[in-house]
Order: structure tokens, then sequence, then C-alpha cells
């Protein structure tokens, strides 16, 4: 956001995207495609993949994108790396886009190259061969290369964004499983007026644009719960889509919401209290057993992420 003067601050526009990437091998060599005049990044390298639909799951956008570009059929495996960046612009839109790159594993079917629409080239390449091109800082991190960053006017200025549906919503989370030494699991209760009150819930939320999901994930924590821990491991994705949820706002909205879920530890638990100002979405903390824990009423992605946790 350099380039925003701090008087032109209130006309900056913020605008939220997810994006849905695949890492797919073939021996030494790993599957880049290059971006078109009409791509996100004109002439650079990068994963294949692209954005998430509304209402979409973040691995059925992965198959669909690699499909539309590559002209491959694709099974999605472990969620790999999630990672977030914000590009402004000099007509005052700020894109904050969180991106999740999965591991593919190639079903059929031959790649193809571009050469029509945001897609001007596919290839098989070495990582050595991959030093040699611009890549997006995002494809540099996933490779495990240096990340560069693009020159200023790489990312293509699109002549307009259209303006978000007026009850349709999108909303990037991060929440986490949460235990401390003891095996002992942290969760925090829906307040009143939210969707879902009253149940139990991984301690988490929204990022706050420009936040990488770790750093909004620790800030959670401390807010809701009064811990300070350490994230340990990625667990998975979650997709909620609510075409009618009813929440603060007073009307049913349309709510698509993409929750990353990570494992946390707790080194040196607390007493769990809810620290975030009064109104907030959280009406209390506590630290459960498992036992505990399975009899309570419990979100989804809560039941989910414990159950999984004790196979």
């Amino acid at each position: 956001m350099g380039r925003v003067e701090a008087g032109e601050w209130a006309r900056v526009r913020f605008v939220r995207r997810v994006g849905s990437y695949g890492l797919l091998w073939d021996s030494d060599r790993v599957l880049v495609v290059q971006d078109g005049a009409d791509g996100e990044f004109p002439g650079v390298w990068r994963l294949p993949g692209g954005a998430v639909a509304h209402a979409e799951h973040p691995e059925r956008a992965v198959v669909r994108t690699v499909g539309e570009q590559a002209g491959l059929t694709v099974t999605v495996g472990q969620l790999r790396t999630v990672t977030s960046d914000v590009t402004d612009r000099a007509d005052g839109v700020a894109t904050h886009t969180d991106r999740l790159t999965f591991d593919l594993t190639g079903r059929d079917g031959p790649t193809r190259d571009g050469r029509d629409g945001p897609i001007d080239q596919v290839r098989w390449l070495t990582v050595d061969e991959l030093t040699r091109l611009t890549l997006t800082p995002f494809t540099s991190e996933v490779l495990g290369l240096p990340v560069t960053p693009l020159p200023p006017g790489t990312h293509r200025l699109q002549e307009h964004v259209p303006p978000p549906h007026p009850d349709r919503r999108l909303r990037f989370g991060a929440y986490g499983l949460v235990t401390d030494p003891a095996g002992r699991i942290l969760l925090t209760q829906i307040a009143d007026g939210y969707p879902g009150a009253g149940l139990w819930h991984l301690p988490g939320g929204g990022t706050d644009h420009g936040e990488q999901p770790t750093t909004g994930l620790l800030r959670e924590l401390v807010e809701e719960g009064g811990q300070v821990g350490r994230v340990v491991e990625l667990l998975g994705v979650d997709n909620l889509h609510n075409p009618a949820a009813l929440g603060p706002e007073g009307r049913p909205l349309d709510w698509h919401g993409v929750r990353v879920i990570y494992r946390v530890l707790v080194d040196v638990p607390t007493a769990a209290v809810v620290t975030e100002s009064a109104g907030g979405s959280t009406a209390r903390a506590g630290w459960f057993t498992r036992a505990q824990a399975a009899d309570l009423p419990l979100s989804d992605i809560a039941a989910s992420a414990i159950g999984q946790s004790g196979r």
C-alpha cells in the first residue's frame, strides 16, 4: 500500500479473493503455466490454478482450473501451503489474495499449450530451468526457491473491478486445533447474534486485509482465549457455503467461508479468557479434555477437526 497517501486512505477500495493452485510433478519436472495478456501476471510463470468461484470448494477450484489451463484431469492431495499477498493499484484498488497450494496427481490426458485466453504457455520444467525464469513470489516460495518481488506494473490492471454483490460475502479465515501439553483442547463459544450461536468452535476467525493466515490465527488466539501459541502444522481446509446466513446485519446473506485449519500448541496454558472487545463473536472460552469436548454442542469445523485428530 506504499503508493496510497494518508489523506487518500478513505478512497481506497479493498478487495478480497481466494486462489487455489496445484503442485504437480512428473519425475523431476513440475507443471507451470505462463500468464498471457489477459492473465493475472502477464508474461510471468506460476503454478497452475486460479480464482475460487463463489461457493466453490478450493479443491474443486484447482481441479477445474488445472483442467482448463493444461487439459489434465487431476486428483487433489494434501494442502501444502497457504500464503497471502496484496497488490495495490494506482486507481485505488487494493487486492488481498489468499493463495492455497495443493499437491496434485495426474490421472490422464496430455498437457496442452495455452495460446488463448489468460494462459500463454503450459510447460513441464525442472527446478533448475525455473531459476532462469520470472516466477510469481508464491510459486517461488512453494518450490523452495529465492523469492524475488515482481517489478512494479507486473500485475495486470483490470479496467474495471465490479462492486461486490450487496448480499454476498466471502470470508477467509484461519482456525486452530489448539492443545496444551496435557492434551486438552481449547474451544470458544459463539456469541448470540452470530451464525451458530451457542456452539463450541475452534479458536480463530477472519484475517485482516494484508494479514498472513498464521499471524491472524495467533492474534485471534490471544483475543478469544488469552493464550500465546505456536503453529506446528497445516491440517487442511474447510469450505462453508450458507446461502441464507443470518448474522448481525439483520438480513440473510449468501456466505462463502474458506477456512484453513492449523494445529497449534500452547506450551504454557493459562485460564482461558476472552480478551477481545465487548460485542465480539466469542462469548467465552475453555480448556476441555477430549472426552469433555465430545459432550459439547460443537460447530461442524470443530467436530471434524477433533474427530480427525483422534484417529
